[in-house]
């Protein structure tokens, strides 16, 4: 199994997962949600191996939840995963699948434990926190 990645080009998290993935060595798939959607047997799937609910899943800042009333803790996870289907930005993001694991990866630095290879040093998030060492230790 390759490494995926479901990605919005937007979100700095994602763009710093991807980055940190590509520096790894590893060429991901790169899924753009926000352009395919989400089928119900796709993200059943994802939050069943992340160990998530839909609610856990749920993207509340930047994102349509708030104005369709889905924050109110009463709300099923039924109507939770419908209102994902129709309105893909409310899945939190990024999510990354590889060989060890499916996880949120939120902070992006996430997704050095789901890595075969650390990316070579030294490495930074987009905002200049620091990552990996110049002698390629991981520093967080």
């Amino acid at each position: 199994m390759s490494i995926v990645i479901h990605h919005n080009p937007a979100c700095g998290t994602s763009r710093n997962v991807l980055a940190i993935i590509e520096a790894s060595g590893a060429k991901p798939e790169v899924i753009d949600y926000l352009k395919t959607g989400w089928t119900r047997p796709q993200l059943l799937a994802l939050f069943a191996a992340a160990g998530l609910t839909p609610r856990s899943a749920l993207r509340t800042t930047k994102s349509p939840a708030e104005e369709l009333g889905l924050l109110d803790p009463s709300v099923d996870d039924e109507t939770l995963l419908a209102a994902m289907l129709e309105h893909p930005v409310l899945v939190n993001r990024p999510i990354v699948c590889t060989p060890k694991g499916v996880r949120l990866c939120r902070p992006s630095e996430t997704v050095l434990d789901l890595l075969d290879h650390l990316p070579k040093g030294p490495l930074s998030k987009e905002d200049g926190t620091p990552l990996i060492d110049e002698k390629g230790h991981r520093l967080v």
